[in-house]
């Protein structure tokens, strides 16, 4: 089948699933392959769940005419995606970068939405399989949209691009994420870079954060660019008060605005500037701007300010690498309340560099006048250090609910990996 026979196939089916369990009828099923699964020994079920049409890429045992074979699954899945996004005469934006991407995208879709049809990738179902499940999610009256990018090694947003296309870019950062895949931080910014890249080479435009120095070179040759920071930035932002959650100052046309956020910690500023810097550039009134950043509340464990019993709690567990870790914890370290704690999950996908960088981690606890620090995972089993550690999260919810802590402030951090929610219940005290 070409990729125009299946694309006239999607247009009637324009609903696409690869999970029998999310099936709903009328979808088109894309049988994908796993280290952990084979998609193609499900395709008879998704036809019993209501699949109009499931592709495969083997012979199917019982032949049915609803089984289109195609020499690869995944790959036809991304060329699909790659044709539906050149029929869309809409701005892309994407947005790749170490920390934050998820939490600017939401921003970005709360501040957009305001004014335009807006999509974006949900949750954060950006790799390789959620980039083209996210085009083919982009309907004919969306007016514009955002796509996250992850990575965790080098030609991933090279080859993301190529599918989705983008107008504008943001890179939120470089820091030492994925280092396993990468290799160091060098191979990080080449692989964040390939977002650049291809903007440069389609004439297309970078929202870019005017405090990171290494951010401007990399940028260097693409014509237009958007600047947002805290000093010589078209859009600065000053922050107002160490309170738990962000309040900040956009200053635009001599005129002043304040933001009160539902974000905890300092570190979300330049989410937010990136946020304020798209809205300014597709003509949305800083009031909308306002409104939007204000009644945006953060979830699924990122930059949430919690109470539970007598403890406020800082959950910001979906992920963790040193450079969020280190940001996150001298945020606490700043906050002006007393009896201050760190219960710090591991951080995966560090390669060679797991324990290393593990220890630099606790090095700076040590430093930071924190009253206690608890770690949990087995990545700080051969690190050098004076706290509490347990083996994984379980073990230390079953510690917690033996030796309560009350009264305190508590940073709840680390990988998903780390499964860090799991102590939630436990601190209520």
């Amino acid at each position: 089948m070409s990729i125009y026979e299946l694309y006239e196939l999607y247009l009637q089916h324009p609903s696409v699933q690869t999970d029998t369990r999310k099936l709903k009828p009328g979808d088109l099923f894309f049988a994908l392959k796993g280290e952990q699964f084979n998609g193609n020994d499900f395709a008879h079920a998704a036809l019993e769940a209501g699949a109009v049409y499931a592709l495969i890429d083997e012979t199917p045992k019982v032949p049915d005419e609803r089984l289109i074979q195609v020499e690869n699954v995944l790959t036809s899945l991304q060329q699909l995606a790659a044709h539906h996004r050149l029929q869309l005469d809409i701005p892309v934006i994407a947005i790749t970068g170490s920390n934050g991407k998820t939490t600017t995208k939401e921003l970005l879709t709360a501040v957009l939405s305001t004014s335009y049809k807006t999509y974006a990738t949900q949750g954060n179902f950006n790799n390789h399989i959620g980039v083209p499940l996210t085009l083919l999610s982009i309907q004919q009256d969306v007016d514009i949209a955002i796509v996250e990018m992850g990575a965790n090694h080098e030609g991933e947003i090279a080859a993301y691009c190529q599918m989705a296309f983008p107008d504008y870019g943001i890179i939120n950062n470089i820091g030492k994420a994925h280092l396993e895949g990468f290799g160091d931080l060098a191979g990080v910014r080449r692989a964040k870079g390939e977002l650049y890249d291809f903007l440069r080479n389609h004439e297309g435009a970078v929202f870019r954060n005017a405090d990171l120095d290494y951010l401007g070179p990399m940028a260097q040759g693409i014509e237009e660019q958007i600047t947002y920071g805290t000093a010589n930035a078209q859009v600065i932002g000053k922050p107002l008060s160490n309170s738990p959650q962000l309040s900040l100052a956009i200053l635009s046309s001599g005129l002043e605005t304040q933001i009160n956020t539902q974000l905890v910690g300092s570190y979300n500023l330049p989410n937010v500037l990136a946020a304020v810097a798209v809205g300014h550039y597709f003509q949305i009134s800083i009031d909308s701007i306002k409104q939007a950043l204000e009644n945006y509340r953060p979830s699924n464990s990122r930059s949430q300010w919690l109470q539970l019993g007598s403890n406020k709690i800082i959950l910001d567990a979906y992920n963790a690498n040193p450079s969020s870790m280190k940001l996150a914890l001298e945020n606490l370290a700043a906050m002006d309340r007393p009896n201050k704690w760190a219960l710090l999950g591991a951080m995966k996908e560090m390669g060679t560099s797991e324990t290393e960088e593990h220890q630099a981690l606790i090095d700076l606890m040590e430093q930071l006048g924190l009253t206690q620090v608890i770690l949990c995972g087995k990545e700080y089993a051969h690190c050098r250090h004076s706290f509490y550690w347990f083996e994984n999260a379980l073990a230390l919810k079953e510690y917690l609910l033996k030796q309560p802590i009350s009264g305190a402030t508590l940073l709840l951090k680390g990988s998903r990996g780390s499964q860090m929610e799991l102590v939630l219940d436990a601190l209520n005290a």
